[in-house]
């Protein structure tokens, strides 16, 4: 059975984990059997680790005074290649008890770093941003950006090609727990707050300072090739049900320590998207 969550509830829980200084295990908080991934995984909720001072223009802001300030805070950083985000994900990805592997984002599963490619059984470079929506493709920036960037399994991919994000449809094969229809995509309930996360971290990145189109979330799906990506209302409502992961806490801190030196504000700040969106 799929979990639905209110806003209002669930804001509110986010609010007393973030207070509290914890970051949850993929829905330990709200979603009974997502602690049992956890146990599997070998991890424990950990908080992430912010660097000190990293933040402190942005706060205090709301609206589109705080998304201009996170903005500037994390444009600062470097770029990868496309070939060069390979060994990103394997790093960013990496099963926790396994190193030879990494977790896929839409299946959970766990598999070998070796079987990258495109290939049925290889894992692929997942654009949870479609690279069609604002046409970056896989151009150093927006098409390699890691922070939205996730492995998948390459028929799974295949099947969310470039699909709007919210609830319903037809579970899909090789990936329980997700869902799709002819024009949106619903992630499994462990990883609709990773989604969001991305999703909103992409709007703030690409603001249409650096020769790429301005990326925006609006509350609509079957937006093709606008610089857009949907739907907004629902993957605000993700973010809130779905509490940030220690897996997710550590790929945010691998990303700016070995690769892009830069952040997911909303990894380390959840509450933020509404501060924005809200």
């Amino acid at each position: 059975m799929r979990t639905r969550f209110g806003r209002a509830w669930a804001s509110g829980l986010s609010a007393l984990v973030v207070a509290a200084g914890v970051l949850a295990a993929p829905g330990a908080v709200a979603q009974g059997g997502a602690a049992q991934e956890v146990a599997a995984q070998g991890v424990a909720a950990q908080a992430a680790d912010i660097p000190a001072g990293y933040y402190d223009s942005a706060e205090g802001l709301t609206g589109d005074g705080l998304k201009s300030e996170l903005n500037d805070i994390i444009s600062v950083g470097d770029q990868l290649s496309y070939d060069e985000v390979w060994a990103g994900l394997q790093a960013s990805d990496e099963d926790p008890a396994n190193p030879s592997n990494v977790i896929l984002l839409y299946s959970g599963e766990s598999r070998s770093k070796s079987l990258n490619g495109g290939d049925v059984g290889d894992w692929n470079r997942e654009h949870v941003w479609a690279k069609s929506h604002g046409d970056f493709g896989t151009a150093t920036g927006p098409g390699t950006d890691l922070h939205h960037l996730r492995p998948t399994d390459v028929q799974v991919n295949s099947i969310r090609g470039n699909k709007d994000f919210d609830n319903g449809g037809s579970e899909v094969s090789g990936a329980p727990g997700n869902f799709t229809d002819t024009d949106s995509f619903e992630p499994r309930d462990e990883v609709k707050g990773d989604v969001a996360r991305m999703i909103l971290y992409m709007a703030v990145r690409y603001e249409g300072e650096d020769s790429f189109a301005d990326l925006e979330p609006n509350d609509s799906v079957n937006n093709g090739s606008a610089p857009l990506h949907g739907k907004l209302s629902v993957l605000l409502d993700w973010n809130d049900a779905d509490p940030v992961s220690t897996f997710e806490a550590n790929r945010n801190d691998v990303i700016y320590e070995q690769f892009q030196h830069n952040r997911n504000p909303f990894i380390d700040h959840p509450e933020w998207a509404d501060a924005i969106w809200g």
